[in-house]
């Protein structure tokens, strides 16, 4: 019988991205398919937190083992920013084309484009706590290239490509990307757990 582990998003890319790199002896159920149809809180100043808040949401309220993430685009010449709100950036709505147009617009004088995006991933399995990282460096575009992806993707070039994270196959990009870095080191935990 396979595992049931609840993946707290409703965010169709993410799904996606996540039921393709874990294991198929698990089975991976959005927020929607448990009922939860909550905005979670996230109010904590850190990738970790969030991600541990709405872990721990999930675990208290609905009582099934269950992983969340969160994702921060870091950008040098801006101190880390946009950072734990990166998808809050330029407001409440949630707007990445808003994002990306105020990311662009407070780089447009300068130089260093230096970037990483970092994912936290939050695990609780039977009551336990666990945290996995992801990390891809890059830069930052001067204007958007691509209609795949979501977020910050057409605007950011992984080190050693040419191409934007929009432009990449999702093979690809699963492959490389902070999120598929965190989500690799979860599935492998948890086949070593099984």
């Amino acid at each position: 019988m396979k595992r049931k582990l609840v993946f707290a998003t409703n965010n169709a890319h993410k799904l996606e991205e996540v039921s393709a790199i874990i294991d198929s002896r698990f089975e991976i159920h959005s927020l929607a398919e448990i009922g939860c149809h909550e905005d979670i809180p996230e109010t904590a100043h850190t990738l970790e937190g969030n991600a541990l808040l709405k872990a721990r949401y999930i675990y208290e309220k609905y009582g099934y083992d269950c992983f969340s993430d969160d994702t921060g685009l870091e950008v040098d010449a801006l101190n880390g920013a946009p950072g734990v709100r990166s998808a809050r950036y330029a407001g409440e709505e949630k707007d990445a084309q808003a994002n990306m147009r105020k990311l662009l617009s407070e780089l447009k004088a300068k130089s260093n484009r230096n970037a990483r995006f970092r994912t936290v991933v939050a695990l609780i399995l039977n009551g336990e706590e666990f945290l996995f990282d992801g990390v891809v460096e890059g830069k930052i575009l001067e204007e958007k290239r691509g209609d795949g992806g979501f977020g910050y993707d057409p605007i950011f070039v992984p080190d050693g490509f040419d191409e934007t994270f929009a432009q990449l196959d999702a093979e690809v990009k699963n492959d490389i990307s902070h999120r598929g870095k965190a989500i690799r080191k979860l599935a492998e935990f948890l086949l070593q757990r099984d």
